[in-house]
């Protein structure tokens, strides 16, 4: 098909500890992918399949169009099939990383995602909302490869709904965890850590008790109504048996914490 007129793109830069091996292994492995992004299958060379499990919600499935060891990794997703529009005159989301070895022990990840529309709504939606979860999400891959280098993980994916705007639901979370400022201590509903990143709609606490883990809330809907997802990344021995045992626990506790008389619905 004739190329689309409309250029969308996303660049985002970070410094990460590590050899280009070790960070290959995390960003070009479904292991590793699976550690700090989302839990992925991957047929790891050039054209093999790669299918992102994100969440309750949807799958994304892509190819691998690019697989450089220790150097590139790329791959194409079908973006308008995975929010709706199956058929719409877009290209595919393109998504780049680049690793290049520093002095002192480091790399730097350099990432560009980028895709042709037409300028539709649903197009612009997509992407700001894209923009504004790959930054976060990448900063995981740093807090991976800082904490968790090489760990495997067990992924627990929680979700409560509430009629209310993303910041208003998610302060309710703060309140109920005692979240503070990035650096800060937490010790609340039965796990100890510290606040690594905290943002408007977002925050997210490295875990060191009762497991090793990367625990990330955070809120997103319109206003009306509003998805609250805690996405836990935990490494330790016990992972699995931690997501049997307080995955409906946490449902419960996130629900009942953003529930109509906890959340003040005028914010936003």
């Amino acid at each position: 098909m004739t190329t689309p007129p409309i250029p969308y793109r996303f660049e985002y830069e970070l410094e990460v500890p590590g050899t280009p091996d070790e960070v290959w292994r995390a960003i070009a492995t479904a292991d590793g992918i699976s550690a700090w992004m989302m839990p992925t299958e991957l047929d790891a060379r050039e054209g093999g399949a790669v299918t992102f499990h994100m969440g309750p919600m949807a799958d994304s499935h892509g190819q691998v169009t690019g697989f450089e060891p220790a150097r590139r990794f790329a791959y194409e997703e079908d973006w308008a099939t995975l929010v709706g529009h199956p058929g719409a005159e877009v290209t595919p989301l393109a998504t780049e990383f680049l690793v290049e070895a520093q002095s002192g022990g480091t790399c730097v990840v350099r990432v560009v995602t980028s895709a042709f529309g037409t300028g539709e709504g649903w197009e612009d939606t997509f992407w700001r909302e894209m923009t504004n979860g790959w930054a976060p999400m990448l900063d995981n891959l740093r807090l991976y490869m800082t904490h968790f280098s090489g760990a495997r993980a067990n992924t627990m994916w929680v979700t409560a709904n509430c009629a209310a705007a993303p910041d208003a639901a998610i302060a309710a979370v703060r309140t109920g965890l005692g979240i503070g400022a990035a650096g800060e201590r937490v010790n609340a509903r039965g796990i100890t850590g510290v606040v690594e990143r905290s943002l408007d709609t977002h925050f997210l606490i490295r875990v060191e008790q009762p497991v090793a883990a990367l625990f990330s809330f955070f809120a997103f809907g319109d206003g009306v109504s509003t998805a609250v997802q805690l996405i836990g990344y935990i490494y330790d021995h016990e992972a699995a048996a931690y997501v049997d045992r307080e995955c409906d626990a946490w449902r419960e506790w996130l629900a009942a914490v953003t529930s109509a008389d906890r959340v003040d619905t005028s914010s936003g």
